[in-house]
C-alpha cells in the first residue's frame, strides 16, 4: 500500500477564469498535465518522498507528453508557448516540487543553453535525446562557497593541446548524480564559459547529497572536477560571460514562479476539501469565520500571482520581458507558496504534520524553492536596482 493519494479531485484554482484567455493548445497542455499529475504523480509521490528518491518511472511518460524542452523549437522539441511551459510547471508542482524541478532543469538549464549557446553538432547530439528522456542533464553553476555570487566561482577551465582541463567543484546540483551530461560553467582566460561534460569522463565524479529534509523526491548532488580533460567540442561556442548562465536562470525562474502557484493551489485545494469534512463544534470548520478568512486570503494571493505570471508570459512571447520582471514573479510566487503552506497546515491542525496528507511535504519543499535560483533577498535587490538605478550587490 502506498501513501493515500489526495488531490486527485483537483479541478484547478482559477477565480478570474484566466484559462479563458489561453489558446486551445495551452488549455489542452494544462489539462493533460493536470490529469497526469492526478493519475500518475499523486498516487506515488508521498512514498517516493519518504524514500528519498526521484520517481524515475515518470520520465518516459513526461517525455512522451513533450514536457522536456517544451518551448524550444526543433530537435524533437514541442515548440509550445512560454505560457504553456508555465502551465506545465504549475501543474507539476501541484504534485511535487521535485517533479517540477526535474522538468525545469532538463528544459531551462540543460536544453535551453545547448539550444542557445551550443554548436549545431551539440544540438543534434543532445537535444533529441534529452527531449525523448533518453538522456538526463544537470546544470553546474552553484559552488560550495559561491551561490548567490556566481561571478566569483572558483571552478576553472584551462586550454590544453587537445581541448580543456577542468578543476573545481559544484554543489546543490539537481539531477547531478543521475545525469548523462552536465552543463558546467567555469572561469577561463576568456571569461566564464559553458562546457558539456559527459558522464564517465575521466576526472569527473558526482556524489549524491543525503540527509535532506526538503525536496526529498529529487536528486541533489555534488560535482567534482579533478584534471578533467574534455575536447574542444565540449565548449558551448556561443557562451561568454556571466550573462550566459544567468539567462538560463531567468528561464528557469520563470517556470519556478508558475510552479509556486501550483504548490499554493495544492495547499488551498487540499485544505478546502479537508475543512469541508472536518467537524468542530458541530459543524465543518469551513463554516467558521476565521477559517473562511484564511481561504479568502489564500485565494486572493493565488489569483494575483496567476495574473502576474500570465502577463509576464505574454511579455516574454512578445520579446518584452526581462530578468527583473521574472525576479518579481519568482519572489512573489515563493512568498505566496510559503504562506499558503503555513496557513493550510494551520487549517489541518495536528493532521497537517502527517505523511498521510501532502501539506508537510509541500511546506518542506517550498523552503528549497524559496532559496534556490535566487533567494528572496537577491530578487529583492534585483528589483531595487531596477527601481533606483543603484546596485546594492557590491
Amino acid at each position: 500500500m502506498g501513501i493515500p493519494a489526495t488531490g486527485s479531485r483537483s479541478r484547478g484554482v482559477d477565480f478570474l477564469d484566466l484559462g479563458a484567455t489561453y489558446s486551445e493548445e495551452e488549455q489542452m497542455i494544462r489539462d493533460s498535465v493536470r490529469a497526469f499529475v492526478n493519475d500518475k504523480v499523486l498516487p506515488i509521490i508521498g512514498e517516493a518522498y519518504q524514500e528519498d528518491r526521484f520517481p524515475m518511472e515518470l520520465v518516459p511518460q513526461m517525455a512522451e507528453m513533450g514536457l522536456f524542452g517544451s518551448y524550444l523549437e526543433g530537435y524533437g522539441c514541442a515548440g509550445a508557448s512560454r505560457t504553456a511551459y508555465g502551465l506545465i510547471c504549475q501543474e507539476l508542482e501541484r504534485g511535487d516540487s521535485g517533479v517540477r524541478s526535474f522538468v525545469s532543469v532538463q528544459t531551462s538549464l540543460v536544453m535551453f543553453p545547448i539550444h542557445t549557446y551550443g554548436s549545431e553538432e551539440q544540438k543534434q547530439k543532445w537535444l533529441p535525446r534529452l527531449a525523448a528522456g533518453e538522456a538526463i542533464g544537470c546544470f553546474g553553476l552553484t559552488e560550495p562557497d559561491y551561490g548567490s555570487d556566481p561571478g566569483r566561482m572558483i571552478t576553472r577551465a584551462e586550454r590544453t593541446d587537445a581541448g580543456w582541463r577542468l578543476n573545481g567543484a559544484k554543489m546543490w546540483i539537481t539531477n547531478g548524480s543521475i545525469a548523462d551530461v552536465a552543463v558546467v560553467w567555469a572561469r577561463t582566460d576568456e571569461g566564464i564559459r559553458g562546457f558539456l561534460v559527459e558522464k564517465g569522463t575521466p576526472g569527473y565524479q558526482t556524489r549524491k547529497q543525503t540527509g535532506k529534509a526538503s525536496l526529498r523526491a529529487s536528486v541533489t548532488s555534488e560535482l567534482y572536477f579533478d584534471d578533467c580533460e574534455v575536447g574542444e567540442d565540449a565548449l558551448l561556442p556561443k557562451s561568454g560571460g556571466l550573462k550566459s548562465p544567468l539567462s538560463c536562470l531567468s528561464s528557469a525562474r520563470f517556470g519556478i514562479a508558475w510552479g509556486t502557484v501550483g504548490l499554493a493551489a495544492a495547499c488551498y485545494e487540499e485544505a478546502l476539501a479537508y475543512a469541508g469534512e472536518r467537524m468542530v463544534f458541530g459543524k465543518p470548520i469551513a463554516a467558521h469565520q476565521l477559517q473562511q478568512a484564511k481561504f479568502a486570503d489564500m485565494l486572493a494571493e493565488i489569483t494575483k500571482c496567476q495574473a502576474l505570471n500570465l502577463r509576464i508570459a505574454r511579455l516574454l512571447e512578445e520579446g518584452k520581458a526581462d530578468f527583473a520582471h521574472i525576479s518579481l514573479a519568482k519572489r512573489e510566487g515563493c512568498r505566496l507558496a510559503r504562506k499558503a503552506a503555513m496557513v493550510a497546515r494551520e487549517i489541518y491542525g495536528a493532521n497537517g504534520i502527517m505523511h498521510e496528507y501532502p501539506i508537510a511535504r509541500h511546506m518542506a519543499n517550498v523552503e528549497s524553492v524559496y532559496t534556490y535560483e535566487g533567494t528572496d533577498d537577491i530578487h529583492t535587490l534585483i528589483l531595487g536596482q531596477r527601481i533606483t538605478g543603484h546596485s546594492a550587490f557590491e
